[in-house]
């Protein structure tokens, strides 16, 4: 299959979420001459403004979403987001259709109880204490078992919605309610973790390809609430810490199987590398790959999924990325400050064009490279401060 020339691999690629991320993957498929169809749950996405086609379906309806795909019969299906009716993509794979990079991966990494236990349980890396609950007695019950702080997160969420940390029993009540709230498809059961006291966080891009597994340089970060608001390139760690975290990287993504860019989520610790999360394709904090690398993580992933081979990614300069995010819900308004920001030496910036503001929702994110990577992560931070959200009343 992967064998035969690129036009008779793949003509088309329909993207099942049109984010910020999506975009990008959009774009780099238009540069290697595929026809590109971006569906989302949500009109004027930003990847549709650059996609030859675009659909609004409820994706969390299997029979919709199963019509859709069979009906526009593309040559990939590439999920970008969580929130997917999985098992309708199980049955289209077993029909002949291409879900990238599996289905079996989609439907494991929507939830965090599947990919959790294929972590834990069958390949035995490194966790934090986990507990899951279908109601309140149950929570209660796991975080007087797992101890506090911990963290409490819905089983089925992004960019952090719904996710708390528990500092003492009296709070477990409103981490529920939180959880409950910021879930998607609303599912009534979390998942409790003990929380890991981690000396960093980081990202580790692994490109899975017709030539083999690559890792990028690894890419640190900083979360608020769940969500990522800081990201930079490379990330310090020893040789020992490294090659734990590509072992453990390589592990989990060579379970899930298929070809593209994972983004794998680990803590470092004293006491080594313990696994936190994995996405089968391209991760937010991934962005900084934009300026640093001489392959953005996602002409990576398309590189990969068309099945050309990846025989290394090349880190051409520190750099790191800043985020800019609303602060009240509305739809008239513009982002501004661009001109300002743009004047700091080797900054880009990219604007998603989301059609509405949401508090929390990233709207812009600066890019900035530098010779060192505290240089780069001052400029991407001045200049994610300069730019802010321009109300029209």
């Amino acid at each position: 299959m992967w064998g035969a020339p690129v036009t008779e691999r793949a003509k088309s690629i329909m993207l099942l979420g049109g984010g910020e991320l999506g975009k990008e993957v959009i774009i780099e498929s238009q540069r290697l001459g595929l026809r590109t169809i971006v569906v989302d749950r949500y009109e004027h996405a930003p990847a549709m403004g650059v996609a030859h086609e675009a659909y609004c379906i409820d994706m969390l309806d299997e029979e919709a979403l199963k019509s859709l795909i069979v009906r526009i019969n593309p040559d990939l299906i590439v999920p970008e987001i969580e929130a997917i009716a999985t098992p309708a993509l199980v049955e289209l794979e077993q029909e002949g259709f291409t879900v990238i990079p599996t289905a079996r991966a989609a439907l494991l990494t929507m939830d965090r109880e599947g990919i959790r236990r294929l972590a834990a349980e069958e390949l035995g890396l490194p966790t934090a204490a986990y507990r899951f609950a279908d109601s309140l007695e149950e929570l209660e019950a796991a975080v007087a078992e797992i101890g506090v702080p911990c963290v409490i997160k819905p089983l089925m969420s992004s960019s952090g919605k719904g996710q708390s940390v528990c500092r003492k029993p009296e709070e477990v009540s409103t981490c529920w309610t939180l959880a409950l709230e910021g879930a998607r498809a609303k599912k009534m059961r979390v998942i409790v973790e003990a929380f890991v006291p981690f000396t960093s966080e980081i990202t580790l891009l692994t490109v899975r390809s017709a030539s083999g597994t690559v890792f990028c340089p690894p890419i640190g970060h900083i979360q608020q609430d769940g969500d990522y608001v800081e990201s930079w390139q490379p990330h310090p760690l020893t040789e020992e810490q490294l090659l734990e975290a590509q072992s453990i990287a390589g592990k989990i993504t060579e379970a899930l199987g298929g070809y593209g860019i994972f983004g794998v989520e680990l803590f470092v610790t004293p006491e080594g590398i313990v696994f936190s999360e994995v996405s089968p394709r391209p991760h937010d904090t991934g962005m900084v790959t934009m300026v640093t690398q001489d392959l953005s993580e996602f002409a990576l992933h398309v590189r990969a999924i068309l099945g050309f081979s990846i025989p290394s990614v090349e880190l051409l300069t520190p750099g790191a990325s800043a985020t800019l995010k609303a602060d009240r819900e509305g739809e008239d308004f513009e982002i501004g400050g661009m001109e300002e920001a743009l004047r700091l030496p080797r900054t880009q910036i990219r604007v998603f064009g989301k059609p509405l503001c949401k508090p929390g929702r990233r709207m812009a994110v600066a890019l900035s490279s530098a010779d060192d990577v505290e240089t780069a992560r001052s400029r991407a931070k001045q200049a994610a401060n300069i730019l802010k959200v321009v109300w029209s009343n």
